[in-house]
This record gives structure tokens, sequence and C-alpha cells, in this order.
């Protein structure tokens, strides 16, 4: 089976947009402020952009308080074509809890990771069809640790359930990735060093404590 190149589909559909000459509306899933610098400087030259922040497997709540204010004053402060909004949701750990439940031993990139992609791509189908958006997608793929593949698999199911369409992306190639990197710097952002889950933050302390160690 030939691997599909999702970013060569983005190309694609922008191209399309442009021609059109039209601006599109897109609800946009984010992670955090850093995954997400390089995806608006990148989207918002071609869609009118409302970012999710919707993520309840962030633990503590300390953290998903300081990282939903990080995106905030990266937003306010990015210099962007067409003006971005923001939706912050309430901390619903229990969500996450529901979905992790019997995987909490999977490895890094596992089920349990699969089951939170969806969890929060599932939420962002919702709000873009309840808000009548044109696209739908996630920052997430722009992580050299997430599941391009699994994520737009994902993303394509949901965009058929909700009828909305769901916006293919690999947000890590064309030096994406490492653009977010020099944006995060330019920016001062927080950048975290796990995940977000409770389970990711252990895995790295238990990590860190081993090289300690040796």
């Amino acid at each position: 089976m030939n691997k599909i190149n999702y970013q060569k589909l983005l190309d694609e559909e922008i191209k399309k947009i442009t021609a059109e000459k039209k601006t599109p509306t897109l609800l946009l899933h984010s992670c955090c402020a850093p995954c997400s610098s390089y995806v608006l400087e990148y989207l918002s030259n071609y869609f009118k952009i409302t970012v999710l922040y919707y993520n309840p497997n962030i633990f503590p709540k300390e953290e998903y308080q300081y990282r939903t204010e990080e995106l905030k004053r990266l937003i306010e402060n990015l210099p962007v074509t067409n003006a971005i909004a923001m939706i912050s949701t309430e901390y619903e750990p229990e969500k996450f809890y529901e979905i992790a439940n019997g995987h909490e031993n999977d490895p890094e990139g596992g089920e349990r990771c699969f089951r939170c992609y969806e969890l929060r791509l599932k939420e962002a189908a919702y709000y873009a069809a309840k808000g009548n958006f044109d696209y739908f997608t996630t920052t997430l793929s722009i992580s050299p640790l997430k599941n391009a593949d699994k994520l737009n698999e994902i993303g394509k199911r949901l965009s058929e359930e909700y009828g909305i369409a769901y916006l293919y992306s690999d947000f890590k190639k064309k030096n994406g990735y490492k653009r977010s990197v020099e944006l995060s710097k330019i920016y001062h952002l927080y950048r975290q060093d796990y995940c977000g889950c409770v389970y990711s933050k252990t895995n790295r302390e238990q990590a860190a404590n081993t090289i300690e160690k040796i």
C-alpha cells in the first residue's frame, strides 16, 4: 500500500481555494501554543480560523490553564493575514480518563493515544458542525511524536459522520516543526517537556530519573 502524502493533499486543497478566490472558515483544534504557531502563521493566509482549545487529557489543571493562556497570548501577538478567534473549553479530565480506562499502561503512541486523538477531534468536528464551518482539522500532526496517518484516518471518518470537510495535513512537513521551534523562541512560548497527560508526565519523569542514575 502506498503511503498517503497528506501535505500534498493540503497543498492541492489550498491551491483550489486560492483559485476560487475565497476565504473559507476553519475550526482548528489546538493542543498548545508552540504547535499552533507555525500552523496559524501558515493557514491564516488562506482561512478564517477559529482555534478550539479542547484537551481534557492535560494534567494537572494548572498545566491546562497555563497552556490556555499561552495560546491566547500567541494569538494576540502573532501577525496574521486573517484575524483569529479562539474558543477555550472547561477542564474536563474525567472524559480523558474514561477513554483511557484499561489502557493506562499502553506505550506512548499506542492505543491510548489514538483514543485521545479521537476524543479531541470528535469535539472539534462537533464544534465545526455546530458553527457551520467549512473545514476542521488539528495542529497535532506537527509533532514528530504524533501519528499523522492515524490522525487523518480519524479525521476522515469524523468528516463523514458530521458532514464537515476535514483538512488533511501533516504539518511537520515543509520544515513545519522546525518553524514552530523558531516561532516559540521568537515569542518566548512555554514548551512543555511531556505530551500532556498524567501517563506521559510519569514516563518523562521515570526517564529523567533513569538518566540521572546512569
